[in-house]
């Protein structure tokens, strides 16, 4: 990476960071303060502006946890704990990383035949498209429930239903860029296709699938994403004891703050590796078809 582009890369990634870490910590303070006043004033402690301010950022279980005690957090239950503990982030972000890889390959095939059929048969385009489209604006929160009461009336319990949930959220990403990317060869290209007497199948295999590619792995971006979201939802209601889901719900059940904000994070940076995943293998993919590196 040449010095130009780090700077140009870093640098404001980093200022943008910091100004968000003193917001951050000015929101704690503001939060925290009636409660730790409160405390001051019945246990009769009078202290400077300093003290006061060091106080309200250490509180065991604050409104808003300070960066630092959320970063402690992740750092001693990812790090400091064995990774079979209830209480390694590791443990639980394998757990939901297990139905967020089922979710994301079972969303992106449903998604990817779906897009096929849709150009190939225009009715599937007028009638499936608003359905899919439709099917979004249904809140997660409100599918999940009944997709896990469904399932466990049948005895399908576990890894499934919150794979399915997953699958939920990230089959329309995949289907809408796929769609976007088998559509974009042009008409001119399409009609050297047929100049060359090629047929539908190879005009399907040796131009849009080509050409849909970099879609293809863009939506998958946002799927893989989606995906974990849709496994950590599915957490919530099935009452599982393991996983960043069961982390949040445990830490709300207890009002222990920092382990709700730091099961967040687990997923922030989960989702991020993930993502980053996607990336590369966009760029080999890339590369082995004859791509030029940017």
């Amino acid at each position: 990476m040449k010095p130009d582009t780090l700077k140009d890369k870093i640098i404001p990634v980093l200022t943008i960071l910091l100004v968000l870490i003193a917001i951050w910590y000015v929101a704690a303070v503001f939060l925290n303060a009636p409660f730790q006043r409160d405390m001051d004033t019945r246990n009769n402690i009078t202290s400077t502006t300093a003290d006061f301010i060091g106080r309200t950022l250490s509180q065991p279980k604050p409104i808003l946890p300070a960066p630092h005690q959320v970063a402690q957090n992740v750092f001693e239950n990812t790090f400091l704990r064995k990774l079979s503990s209830n209480r390694s982030l590791v443990y639980h972000a394998g757990v939901t990383l297990s139905s967020t890889a089922l979710g994301f390959a079972l969303g992106t095939l449903l998604g990817i035949v779906i897009a096929v059929g849709i150009i190939h048969i225009k009715a599937l385009d007028r009638s499936l498209m608003p359905w899919i489209i439709a099917s979004q604006t249904v809140p997660i929160l409100a599918i999940a429930p009944m997709v896990i009461v469904v399932l466990g009336s049948i005895n399908i319990t576990g890894l499934i239903p919150k794979a399915l949930i997953s699958t939920y959220l990230s089959f329309f990403p995949v289907t809408v860029g796929m769609v976007k990317g088998l559509r974009s060869p042009e008409v001119m290209h399409l009609d050297l296709m047929r100049t060359y007497n090629a047929t539908a199948a190879q005009t399907f295999w040796k131009l849009r699938v080509p050409a849909s590619i970099p879609f293809l792995f863009t939506s998958m971006k946002v799927a893989i994403a989606a995906s974990l979201v849709g496994a950590i939802v599915g957490e919530l209601p099935t009452g599982a004891v393991a996983g960043i889901g069961s982390k949040l719900l445990a830490g709300s059940y207890y009002s222990q703050t920092i382990d709700i904000w730091a099961a967040l994070v687990a997923g922030s940076v989960l989702a991020a590796i993930l993502v980053a995943i996607v990336g590369l293998v966009a760029k080999i993919v890339d590369r082995a078809m004859g791509g030029r590196p940017a």
